[in-house]
Protein backbone atom coordinates (compact mmCIF):
# COMPACT_ATOMS: atom_id res chain seq x y z
CA UNK A 1 0.00 0.00 0.00
CA UNK A 2 2.97 2.47 0.52
CA UNK A 3 4.24 1.38 -2.79
CA UNK A 4 1.11 2.69 -4.20
CA UNK A 5 0.79 5.55 -2.64
CA UNK A 6 4.59 6.60 -3.19
CA UNK A 7 3.76 6.02 -6.94
CA UNK A 8 0.70 7.72 -7.01
CA UNK A 9 2.31 11.15 -5.35
CA UNK A 10 5.03 11.07 -7.74
CA UNK A 11 2.77 11.00 -10.97
CA UNK A 12 0.92 13.40 -8.92
CA UNK A 13 -2.94 11.76 -8.66
CA UNK A 14 -3.03 12.82 -4.86
CA UNK A 15 -3.44 16.15 -5.72
CA UNK A 16 0.24 16.64 -4.32
CA UNK A 17 2.93 18.35 -5.80
CA UNK A 18 1.42 17.82 -9.42
CA UNK A 19 -1.71 20.02 -8.19
CA UNK A 20 0.03 22.49 -6.15
CA UNK A 21 2.23 23.35 -8.95
CA UNK A 22 -0.75 23.95 -11.33
CA UNK A 23 -2.46 26.14 -8.41
CA UNK A 24 1.03 28.05 -8.30
CA UNK A 25 1.34 28.61 -12.08
CA UNK A 26 -2.65 29.64 -12.34
CA UNK A 27 -1.94 32.06 -9.87
CA UNK A 28 0.93 33.81 -11.07
CA UNK A 29 2.04 36.42 -10.84
CA UNK A 30 0.07 37.65 -7.74
CA UNK A 31 2.53 39.89 -5.92
CA UNK A 32 5.37 41.90 -7.38
CA UNK A 33 8.08 40.47 -9.80
CA UNK A 34 11.46 40.93 -8.76
CA UNK A 35 14.19 41.20 -11.78
CA UNK A 36 17.73 40.69 -10.36
CA UNK A 37 19.70 42.96 -12.90
CA UNK A 38 23.28 41.52 -12.85
CA UNK A 39 25.40 44.41 -13.86
CA UNK A 40 25.41 47.97 -12.44
CA UNK A 41 22.66 51.05 -13.60
CA UNK A 42 23.58 52.36 -16.82
CA UNK A 43 24.88 49.27 -18.82
CA UNK A 44 23.14 47.24 -21.40
CA UNK A 45 21.45 44.98 -19.12
CA UNK A 46 20.06 48.01 -16.91
CA UNK A 47 18.50 49.88 -19.57
CA UNK A 48 16.43 46.68 -20.90
CA UNK A 49 15.06 46.03 -17.41
CA UNK A 50 14.17 49.70 -17.27
CA UNK A 51 12.69 49.94 -20.72
CA UNK A 52 10.75 46.62 -20.47
CA UNK A 53 9.49 47.02 -17.07
CA UNK A 54 6.74 49.44 -17.20
CA UNK A 55 5.22 47.27 -20.20
CA UNK A 56 5.94 44.05 -18.12
CA UNK A 57 3.82 45.50 -15.26
CA UNK A 58 0.95 46.30 -17.76
CA UNK A 59 1.06 42.73 -19.37
CA UNK A 60 1.55 40.86 -15.88
CA UNK A 61 -0.69 43.42 -13.55
CA UNK A 62 2.05 42.82 -10.79
CA UNK A 63 4.38 45.75 -10.10
CA UNK A 64 8.44 44.87 -11.48
CA UNK A 65 11.03 45.70 -9.03
CA UNK A 66 14.48 46.09 -10.21
CA UNK A 67 17.33 44.85 -7.80
CA UNK A 68 21.05 45.96 -9.35
CA UNK A 69 23.33 42.31 -7.91
CA UNK A 70 26.40 43.20 -9.10
CA UNK A 71 29.88 42.05 -8.93
CA UNK A 72 32.32 39.14 -10.15
CA UNK A 73 31.05 40.18 -13.86
CA UNK A 74 27.64 39.39 -13.04
CA UNK A 75 28.22 36.39 -11.20
CA UNK A 76 26.87 37.73 -7.65
CA UNK A 77 23.26 38.59 -9.19
CA UNK A 78 23.30 35.24 -11.32
CA UNK A 79 24.77 33.31 -8.40
CA UNK A 80 21.60 34.89 -5.99
CA UNK A 81 19.00 34.06 -8.73
CA UNK A 82 19.98 30.24 -9.20
CA UNK A 83 19.50 29.81 -5.06
CA UNK A 84 15.92 31.81 -5.24
CA UNK A 85 12.77 29.78 -4.92
CA UNK A 86 11.36 28.63 -8.22
CA UNK A 87 8.31 30.30 -8.18
CA UNK A 88 9.14 33.27 -11.05
CA UNK A 89 9.26 35.83 -8.38
CA UNK A 90 12.85 36.16 -9.06
CA UNK A 91 13.73 36.67 -12.72
CA UNK A 92 17.44 36.56 -13.78
CA UNK A 93 18.37 39.58 -15.96
CA UNK A 94 22.03 39.42 -17.53
CA UNK A 95 24.29 39.73 -20.86
CA UNK A 96 26.32 37.02 -22.52
CA UNK A 97 28.47 37.21 -19.53
CA UNK A 98 25.96 34.44 -18.43
CA UNK A 99 27.76 32.01 -21.22
CA UNK A 100 31.41 33.15 -21.06
CA UNK A 101 31.24 32.85 -17.18
CA UNK A 102 31.42 29.40 -17.04
CA UNK A 103 34.75 29.38 -18.97
CA UNK A 104 36.34 32.34 -17.69
CA UNK A 105 35.92 31.34 -13.86
CA UNK A 106 36.80 28.17 -12.15
CA UNK A 107 33.86 28.31 -10.20
CA UNK A 108 31.14 31.19 -11.63
CA UNK A 109 28.96 29.53 -8.56
CA UNK A 110 26.53 28.29 -10.87
CA UNK A 111 26.24 26.14 -13.73
CA UNK A 112 23.76 26.59 -16.64
CA UNK A 113 21.85 23.30 -17.76
CA UNK A 114 22.15 22.56 -13.85
CA UNK A 115 20.52 25.92 -12.14
CA UNK A 116 18.62 28.08 -15.08
CA UNK A 117 15.75 28.02 -17.83
CA UNK A 118 16.42 30.25 -20.51
CA UNK A 119 13.44 32.10 -20.84
CA UNK A 120 13.58 34.76 -23.42
CA UNK A 121 16.61 37.09 -25.18
CA UNK A 122 15.43 40.19 -25.26
CA UNK A 123 17.54 42.49 -27.29
CA UNK A 124 20.95 42.51 -28.89
CA UNK A 125 23.81 45.53 -29.60
CA UNK A 126 27.29 45.01 -30.85
CA UNK A 127 30.37 46.21 -28.82
CA UNK A 128 32.23 48.82 -30.26
CA UNK A 129 35.92 50.11 -29.14
CA UNK A 130 36.56 53.66 -28.60
CA UNK A 131 39.38 56.02 -27.45
CA UNK A 132 39.14 59.45 -25.60
CA UNK A 133 38.73 61.91 -28.20
CA UNK A 134 42.12 63.86 -27.41
CA UNK A 135 44.05 60.72 -28.15
CA UNK A 136 45.00 61.23 -32.09
CA UNK A 137 43.44 57.52 -33.16
CA UNK A 138 40.79 57.40 -35.76
CA UNK A 139 40.87 53.82 -36.72
CA UNK A 140 43.05 50.56 -36.00
CA UNK A 141 46.04 51.50 -38.31
CA UNK A 142 46.66 54.05 -36.65
CA UNK A 143 45.53 52.76 -33.53
CA UNK A 144 48.77 50.49 -33.74
CA UNK A 145 51.26 53.00 -34.40
CA UNK A 146 50.21 55.30 -32.20
CA UNK A 147 50.10 52.46 -29.08
CA UNK A 148 52.79 49.62 -30.00
CA UNK A 149 55.24 49.55 -27.47
CA UNK A 150 53.35 51.65 -25.00
CA UNK A 151 51.40 51.04 -21.46
CA UNK A 152 48.43 51.15 -22.24
CA UNK A 153 45.02 49.91 -20.92
CA UNK A 154 41.18 49.72 -21.59
CA UNK A 155 38.21 49.85 -19.75
CA UNK A 156 35.24 47.11 -19.78
CA UNK A 157 32.59 46.79 -18.14
CA UNK A 158 33.73 43.88 -16.58
CA UNK A 159 35.70 40.54 -16.43
CA UNK A 160 33.92 37.96 -18.66
CA UNK A 161 31.64 40.41 -20.43
CA UNK A 162 31.25 40.26 -24.57
CA UNK A 163 33.40 43.86 -24.61
CA UNK A 164 35.87 42.45 -22.81
CA UNK A 165 36.68 39.83 -24.53
CA UNK A 166 36.18 41.28 -27.69
CA UNK A 167 38.75 44.13 -26.52
CA UNK A 168 41.08 41.56 -25.22
CA UNK A 169 40.70 39.80 -29.37
CA UNK A 170 41.33 42.93 -30.87
CA UNK A 171 43.88 45.10 -28.85
CA UNK A 172 46.04 42.01 -27.67
CA UNK A 173 45.17 38.67 -29.82
CA UNK A 174 44.85 40.41 -33.10
CA UNK A 175 46.84 43.79 -32.59
CA UNK A 176 49.36 42.48 -29.65
CA UNK A 177 49.58 45.58 -28.32
CA UNK A 178 49.59 44.04 -24.75
CA UNK A 179 46.91 46.39 -22.98
CA UNK A 180 46.01 46.01 -20.00
CA UNK A 181 42.29 45.34 -19.00
CA UNK A 182 40.34 47.52 -16.37
CA UNK A 183 37.01 46.21 -15.15
CA UNK A 184 34.59 48.42 -13.75
CA UNK A 185 31.06 47.08 -12.65
CA UNK A 186 29.10 48.29 -15.81
CA UNK A 187 29.35 50.11 -18.92
CA UNK A 188 28.23 53.27 -17.02
CA UNK A 189 31.13 53.48 -14.81
CA UNK A 190 33.14 52.04 -17.74
CA UNK A 191 32.49 54.74 -20.53
CA UNK A 192 32.75 57.36 -17.50
CA UNK A 193 36.42 56.49 -17.23
CA UNK A 194 37.20 56.30 -20.61
CA UNK A 195 35.42 60.07 -20.92
CA UNK A 196 37.61 60.94 -18.86
CA UNK A 197 41.18 59.75 -20.40
CA UNK A 198 42.10 57.44 -17.56
CA UNK A 199 41.98 54.95 -19.03
CA UNK A 200 41.97 56.28 -22.84
CA UNK A 201 40.59 53.25 -24.38
CA UNK A 202 37.62 51.25 -24.20
CA UNK A 203 35.82 48.64 -25.08
CA UNK A 204 31.80 48.30 -24.36
CA UNK A 205 28.40 47.57 -25.86
CA UNK A 206 26.71 50.27 -28.08
CA UNK A 207 24.26 51.76 -25.70
CA UNK A 208 26.51 53.26 -22.74
CA UNK A 209 29.24 55.01 -24.93
CA UNK A 210 26.58 56.20 -27.81
CA UNK A 211 26.10 59.23 -26.47
CA UNK A 212 29.78 60.40 -25.51
CA UNK A 213 30.52 59.06 -29.20
CA UNK A 214 27.61 61.50 -30.80
CA UNK A 215 28.71 64.51 -28.14
CA UNK A 216 32.27 63.86 -29.24
CA UNK A 217 33.54 62.83 -25.64
CA UNK A 218 34.67 59.73 -27.15
CA UNK A 219 35.78 58.03 -30.80
CA UNK A 220 34.83 55.46 -32.16
CA UNK A 221 37.12 53.02 -33.69
CA UNK A 222 35.48 49.85 -35.17
CA UNK A 223 32.05 47.91 -34.40
CA UNK A 224 32.15 44.50 -34.20
CA UNK A 225 28.74 44.35 -35.89
CA UNK A 226 28.18 42.50 -39.23
CA UNK A 227 27.65 45.60 -41.25
CA UNK A 228 27.72 49.54 -40.62
CA UNK A 229 25.27 50.83 -38.30
CA UNK A 230 22.61 53.40 -39.56
CA UNK A 231 23.17 55.44 -36.41
CA UNK A 232 27.37 55.79 -36.77
CA UNK A 233 27.29 55.42 -40.72
CA UNK A 234 30.91 56.78 -40.51
CA UNK A 235 32.48 54.17 -38.31
CA UNK A 236 33.94 51.11 -40.02
CA UNK A 237 33.19 47.34 -38.79
CA UNK A 238 35.84 45.55 -37.43
CA UNK A 239 35.41 43.57 -40.12
CA UNK A 240 36.22 45.76 -42.68
CA UNK A 241 39.22 46.73 -41.29
CA UNK A 242 40.94 43.83 -41.84
CA UNK A 243 39.21 41.17 -39.09
CA UNK A 244 36.02 39.13 -40.52
CA UNK A 245 35.78 36.80 -37.73
CA UNK A 246 34.86 39.70 -34.76
CA UNK A 247 31.34 39.71 -35.13
CA UNK A 248 30.60 40.12 -31.64
CA UNK A 249 27.28 41.15 -29.98
CA UNK A 250 26.06 41.48 -25.93
CA UNK A 251 22.66 40.32 -25.35
CA UNK A 252 20.45 41.00 -22.67
CA UNK A 253 18.41 38.09 -21.36
CA UNK A 254 15.87 36.63 -18.74
CA UNK A 255 16.17 33.66 -17.20
CA UNK A 256 14.36 31.62 -14.27
CA UNK A 257 15.72 29.38 -11.31
CA UNK A 258 15.24 25.47 -12.25
CA UNK A 259 12.26 24.07 -11.18
CA UNK A 260 10.41 27.32 -11.96
CA UNK A 261 6.53 25.26 -13.26
CA UNK A 262 6.75 25.79 -17.65
CA UNK A 263 3.21 27.44 -16.95
CA UNK A 264 5.10 30.25 -15.44
CA UNK A 265 8.11 30.13 -17.81
CA UNK A 266 5.59 30.17 -20.61
CA UNK A 267 3.78 33.18 -19.21
CA UNK A 268 7.20 35.34 -18.93
CA UNK A 269 8.45 34.17 -22.20
CA UNK A 270 4.86 35.63 -23.74
CA UNK A 271 5.25 38.94 -21.40
CA UNK A 272 8.58 39.63 -22.84
CA UNK A 273 7.80 38.75 -26.76
CA UNK A 274 5.06 41.10 -26.21
CA UNK A 275 6.70 43.91 -24.57
CA UNK A 276 9.47 44.20 -27.43
CA UNK A 277 7.26 44.30 -30.17
CA UNK A 278 5.33 46.99 -28.49
CA UNK A 279 5.40 50.10 -30.66
CA UNK A 280 6.85 52.44 -27.73
CA UNK A 281 9.43 49.66 -26.38
CA UNK A 282 10.98 49.38 -29.84
CA UNK A 283 11.33 53.37 -30.13
CA UNK A 284 13.23 52.93 -26.77
CA UNK A 285 15.35 50.49 -27.79
CA UNK A 286 16.36 51.88 -31.31
CA UNK A 287 17.06 55.03 -28.92
CA UNK A 288 19.75 53.35 -27.16
CA UNK A 289 21.03 51.66 -30.26
CA UNK A 290 19.30 47.43 -29.57
CA UNK A 291 17.67 45.41 -31.58
CA UNK A 292 14.67 43.45 -30.55
CA UNK A 293 15.05 39.64 -30.68
CA UNK A 294 12.31 37.28 -29.00
CA UNK A 295 11.71 33.86 -29.81
CA UNK A 296 10.66 30.70 -27.78
CA UNK A 297 12.66 29.47 -24.21
CA UNK A 298 13.20 26.57 -26.44
CA UNK A 299 15.33 28.90 -29.14
CA UNK A 300 17.21 30.89 -26.60
CA UNK A 301 18.27 27.73 -24.63
CA UNK A 302 19.89 26.29 -27.94
CA UNK A 303 21.69 29.97 -28.52
CA UNK A 304 23.06 29.86 -25.41
CA UNK A 305 24.57 26.49 -25.60
CA UNK A 306 26.59 28.18 -28.76
CA UNK A 307 27.74 30.81 -27.09
CA UNK A 308 29.10 28.90 -24.55
CA UNK A 309 30.78 27.37 -26.81
CA UNK A 310 31.77 30.59 -29.20
CA UNK A 311 33.17 32.68 -25.90
CA UNK A 312 34.72 29.30 -24.58
CA UNK A 313 36.93 29.26 -27.45
CA UNK A 314 37.62 33.46 -27.35
CA UNK A 315 38.54 32.76 -24.01
CA UNK A 316 40.83 29.95 -24.21
CA UNK A 317 43.26 31.71 -27.42
CA UNK A 318 43.26 35.23 -25.58
CA UNK A 319 44.40 33.54 -22.68
CA UNK A 320 42.00 35.93 -20.41
CA UNK A 321 41.65 36.06 -16.97
CA UNK A 322 38.97 37.15 -14.47
CA UNK A 323 39.61 39.96 -12.60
Amino acid sequence: MRKLFAALACAGLLGGTGTAAQAQSAAWPNKPIHLNVAFAPGGPVDIIARILGPKLTEILGQPIVIDNRTGAGGNIGTAYVAKSAPDGYNVLVTSSAFAVNVSLFSNPGYEIDRDFIPVAIAASQPNVLVVNSTVPVKNLTELVAYAKGKNQSFGTPGSGTTPHLTGENMYNLQLKLGMQAIHYKGAGPAVAAVAGNEPSFGSMAMAAPLPFIKSGKLRALGVSSAKRLSYLPDVPTLSEQGYPALQDYTWVGFFLPTGTPPAIVAKLNDAINKSIQAADVKEHLAIQAFDPEGGTSQKFAEYVKTEVVKWGKVVKETGAKPD
